[in-house]
């Protein structure tokens, strides 16, 4: 389906967005310069957010939408991503589920060409998808370090790597990594995390450094601990969880955990066309948990 009102910058004619294709490498790449704007007969742009099921990510595609762009709600638990959908589509926005495993590469890859086949191209890519389970390090093995490494640290590589070149030939794009305050200060009983996330700061820095003259930024927004469903799982299934959420809520200067859509504004403001001039960033929305500057 093409997206109405989108023209390629060098023809008047709408082109398919089937024209993205899948390169040799895994990459998507499009034949076309899509030009998108607010206006009459222009398509707003296209955002993919991973995660989108529930949490912080379901608030991030919700505030999105608000703020008038098309989303990709793409998460693994497809259920929870089609009520994500459905919340947006009854409040007047336009949204798609995805299912996706970012652990797949190949689960990437089909959900970035579902959602430029039905939406256009993918302008705004925000990496929300985590998970975690509070052990101490001497605890963990190597599965453990594998899955969380995989699932917060190789997904966002894998989605990033799919994305990037598109947005590098349109001339325009918008990345925001969720990392978390545990990957600049550390976390106790979540070292593997603190360490991945960490590397997902890095990285956004380097290749906000990378593709800052192609129109792209990438920054990232460090939630503080959350009030999330993923965070009650977390407790849930630690014997130490309540005290270890107590002490940390109890560390916060607000004295109290974030909710999901207190994030969801910083991640707006990056996603914009606004934010032009602001790359390699890490926002920390933790109630001054973390004060840096």
């Amino acid at each position: 389906m093409i997206p109405t009102g989108v023209d390629s910058l060098d023809s008047p004619v709408n082109r398919s967005p089937a024209d993205l294709r899948p390169r040799t490498d895994g990459r998507l790449v499009s034949s076309q310069v899509w030009t998108h704007a607010k206006g009459d007969g222009m398509t707003e742009r296209v955002a993919l957010v991973t995660g989108g099921a529930s949490g912080i990510g379901r608030e991030i595609c919700r505030a999105l939408a608000a703020d008038g762009r098309q989303v990709a709600v793409a998460d693994i638990n497809e259920t929870g991503a089609a009520e994500t959908t459905a919340m947006i589509t009854e409040a007047g926005g336009r949204a798609l589920s995805i299912p996706m495993d970012i652990t797949d590469s190949d689960s990437v890859i089909q959900g970035c060409l579902a959602t430029t086949d039905e939406l256009g191209p993918i302008d705004i890519l925000v990496n929300v998808a985590g998970w975690d389970k509070f052990m101490r390090f001497v605890d963990t093995d190597e599965d453990f370090w594998d899955r969380i490494i995989e699932i917060n640290y190789k997904g966002m590589l894998r989605t990033t790597h799919a994305c990037v070149p598109g947005m590098i030939e349109r001339g325009w794009g918008r990345i925001v990594n969720i990392a978390s305050d545990a990957g600049r200060v550390g976390s106790s009983l979540e070292a593997v995390y603190s360490g991945a996330k960490g590397g997902t700061i890095a990285f956004s820095k380097t290749l906000a450094r990378e593709v800052a003259r192609k129109g792209i930024t990438v920054n990232v927004v460090c939630p503080g601990p959350t009030d999330t469903p993923l965070l009650g799982e977390i407790v849930g299934a630690n014997d130490d969880g309540e005290r270890v959420i107590g002490a940390m809520a109890n560390a916060v200067p607000m004295k109290r955990l974030g909710q999901p859509e207190e994030v969801a504004p910083a991640v707006v403001y990056f996603a914009s066309d606004g934010a032009s001039f602001t790359t390699g960033q890490t926002l920390s929305v933790s109630g001054g948990l973390t004060m840096a500057g």
